[in-house]
């Protein structure tokens, strides 16, 4: 996948998968790297920008498997974003459709 596509599109899958639950950085990076290749610390230089514009808060959940796991969730004002840059995206593909056709 083109290295420029991805990066215009990472921060709005990201926003999308918190949309549909909270999720821990190594889930995240997971669920996300199951459909294109991220490198590891990818995202979470753009969780802790999210974390900055609070767009998302964070919270610590005990795990049996190790030490605490920091999980990610999408606060209202990240919710009001993520639908933005989703209708955004999509008129951007739509238009780029029609000039490639």
């Amino acid at each position: 996948m083109n290295a420029q596509f991805k990066k215009g599109a990472l921060e709005l899958c990201v926003l999308s998968k918190l949309a549909e639950k909270d999720c821990y950085g190594y889930e995240l990076t997971d669920t996300i790297s199951q459909k294109m290749v991220i490198a590891t610390g990818t995202l979470y230089l753009i969780l802790r920008r999210l974390k900055d514009d609070a767009y998302v808060e964070t919270y610590l959940v005990e795990s049996e498997e190790g030490p605490a796991r920091k999980y990610y969730h999408l606060t209202e004002k990240g919710r009001q974003y993520q639908r933005e840059l989703k209708d955004e995206w999509l008129a951007f593909v739509k238009t780029v459709q029609e000039i490639i056709d």
